[in-house]
């Protein structure tokens, strides 16, 4: 578990997670009809190459074979981009991080291809705006459980579920750090949450039921109903009064 206390490492965590939400736009603004899933892994390579000291942290990740997670339509996470064509209507997560002078930022979007139906636009409306309820409730002298249960409560409000199997998590000198930050639970259960700690929450929201089915790639999480899915994620730092997102531009 990371809990950053200086302005050095304040100030380093801020600049890895502006890389990361720089390439993540650049990334959303290719997204088109007509265009291989690979084109996304070349851009973030190319992209995270104009930072001195950055550094793509998923290529290599226990052998995860590309720097991004590019997932379509009922793939829930991890889908690992190739010759893929992305279709009008398709929704597609994407995934990125960077290690950036020792520290790691995380974060993920869902954007539409082209015109969405109405109810895809609705999933990745509400998948958006749960992550924004979980980093409401993340705050000094709160719990761990206030998180998952506001994502929780958001998302099951309008018909939707989490997914139960992955979750989020501590984030800093690693990129996956305890503690896992489950997008359901209970308010006032688990850790206490501290100044400093530094957290990546992403709620992973289906239209459908929570459960999924792994592919055999070993790596690309679909929904188990072939339902559609979306990602959203930010890193966050707690903060006494409100948390910091510092994968933002």
């Amino acid at each position: 578990m990371t809990i950053i206390k200086s302005a050095e490492e304040v100030a380093i965590m801020r600049e890895a997670g502006r890389i990361v939400a720089v390439i993540l736009q650049k990334l959303s603004e290719a997204v088109k009809p007509g265009i291989k899933t690979r084109v996304f892994n070349d851009l973030a390579e190319n992209e995270v190459g104009k930072w001195n000291s950055a550094r793509a942290s998923f290529k290599g990740y226990h052998n995860f074979p590309a720097s991004v997670c590019v997932s379509v339509n009922d793939e829930v996470v991890h889908g690992i981009p190739g010759n893929k064509v992305l279709k009008e209507g398709d929704i597609v997560s994407l995934d990125f991080g960077v290690i950036y002078k020792g520290f790691q930022g995380d974060a993920a979007v869902t954007v539409g291809v082209g015109n969405v139906s109405p109810a895809a636009r609705k999933l990745m409306d509400t998948t958006r705006a749960a992550l924004v309820e979980g980093i409401n409730a993340a705050r000094d002298g709160g719990y761990l459980g206030d998180i998952g249960e506001a994502i929780q409560a958001y998302v099951e409000s309008r018909g939707y579920s989490v997914v139960r199997e992955y979750s989020g998590h501590g984030i800093g000198r690693d990129m996956h750090e305890d503690p896992l930050v489950p997008n359901f639970g209970r308010k006032n259960d688990g850790i206490r949450l501290r100044k400093g700690m530094t957290l990546a929450l992403e709620p992973m929201v289906n239209a459908g039921n929570w459960k999924t089915k792994l592919n055999n790639n070993g790596w690309t999480v679909f929904t188990a109903d072939g339902s559609l899915s979306a990602h959203f994620e930010h890193t966050i730092a707690i903060g006494k009064d409100e948390a910091e997102i510092l994968t933002l531009l």
